[in-house]
């Protein structure tokens, strides 16, 4: 029997859907609530390393993933000219029978995602949120925004970096940071001959082509904000095309192709990690409401998605429910620390570079080469 046989989840994006799933394949019922009033997201793209499509085919979604998307065998990296440096090949070590990676487009996964939740017959609902929250120890009853009230075993909140559920259970907890830098996304067409991801290097910016199928890829673009400025959406393609200026060739070409302001999808780069545990009660935060992290390693996406499936198949034993949940922290909050301090590290190197500060010790390259073989790593 399972150690819970109601479950909560507060927030329906990447890492609450892929809970719902994996908690209705150990035949937990799950109750979902989303403060928005429909399932659309933004964004363009995102990457999927070999890891989360392991973690995926857990719960049987990484086929349609990959089916979906735009698999390639790793990276390429050129200078701003285009000038080509190094191949920087993965390997398929969590998931053999998967790509190395697999890009897809933001909208596409979360098709996917909230097609499997519906199927599992988790009871999804928006626009509602936690009104009111109370453990009594043996049990969670919790009022919602729109009048109704519901009783659980157990509440997960997978509602995102500014998340309302750590606010409640964790008052003192500490507040996202802004790194320093932000990242613009843009779609494109994939043209032909792309086969890779690429990279390429500038003088202060980089820039990075992600392919999402056949026919479609998207560019990112990062750079360094000083003072996390306030973006005028009516100018962010102007503004994208003009942080573009100094490449030539392939990257050139893309930037005048920068024309939809609606279309540019622009973010500071924030990080968090929750000192453990991230639990209290018989409540918990999991995916960036517990550890959110920049894109550098590409992996944010993937802790959500390891966080939810590992805890599903916990929640799913017969044992007490403190162990089960002192042994996921202590499967999961080390891999994470070290994705968040992996990525701020990464990000400090790159904008010493950019402001022309030489460190010896600096190898951006190489500590990202290194993340990704160990979080390749079983967990």
């Amino acid at each position: 029997m399972p150690a819970v046989k109601k479950v909560l989840i507060a927030g329906g994006g990447v890492g609450g859907l892929t809970a719902a799933t994996a908690l209705r394949r150990q035949g937990i019922a799950v109750d979902l609530v989303e403060i928005n009033r429909d399932h659309s997201v933004y964004g363009v793209g995102i990457i999927q390393p070999n890891n989360t499509l392991r973690a995926l085919d857990q719960i049987g979604l990484a086929d349609a993933c990959v089916a979906n998307g735009g698999a390639f065998p790793g990276w390429r990296i050129y200078d701003a000219d285009g000038g080509f440096l190094m191949e920087a090949p993965n390997a398929p070590e969590a998931s053999p029978r998967h790509p190395p990676i697999n890009g897809i487009t933001r909208p596409l996964l979360q098709h996917i995602l909230l097609g499997a939740a519906r199927d599992s017959g988790a009871d999804l609902r928006l626009g509602v949120a936690i009104g009111a929250l109370a453990d009594r120890g043996d049990g969670v009853d919790v009022d919602f925004t729109d009048g109704t009230a519901g009783s659980y075993d157990f509440v997960i909140g997978c509602d995102g970096l500014y998340s309302d559920l750590r606010r409640r259970l964790f008052p003192d907890a500490p507040a996202p940071l802004f790194s320093g830098q932000a990242v613009w996304r843009y779609n494109f067409e994939r043209p032909a001959g792309v086969e890779w991801g690429s990279v390429y290097y500038g003088a202060r910016t980089k820039v990075g082509l992600v392919p999402m199928s056949a026919t479609t890829m998207y560019m990112f673009l990062v750079t360094h904000e000083r003072d996390n400025p306030r973006m005028p959406e009516a100018r962010l393609a102007e503004l994208m095309r003009d942080r573009l200026a100094g490449y030539t060739g392939l990257v050139a070409t893309l930037r005048d192709q920068i024309g939809d302001p609606a279309g540019v999808v622009y973010k500071p780069m924030e990080h968090l990690l929750l000192p453990g545990p991230w639990h209290r009660g018989r409540a918990i935060v999991i995916g960036d409401a517990a550890h959110a992290t920049t894109p550098h390693l590409a992996q944010g996406a993937a802790m959500a998605i390891e966080d939810a499936v590992l805890l599903a198949e916990l929640l799913g034993r017969d044992a007490p429910l403190p162990a089960l949940l002192e042994e996921f922290m202590r499967r999961r909050f080390e891999r994470t620390r070290y994705v968040v301090d992996c990525s701020r590290q990464i990000a400090a190197w790159e904008m010493e570079a950019w402001a022309g500060i030489d460190n010896p010790e600096a190898r951006p390259g190489q500590l990202l080469g290194e993340a990704t073989h160990k979080l390749m790593e079983a967990y």
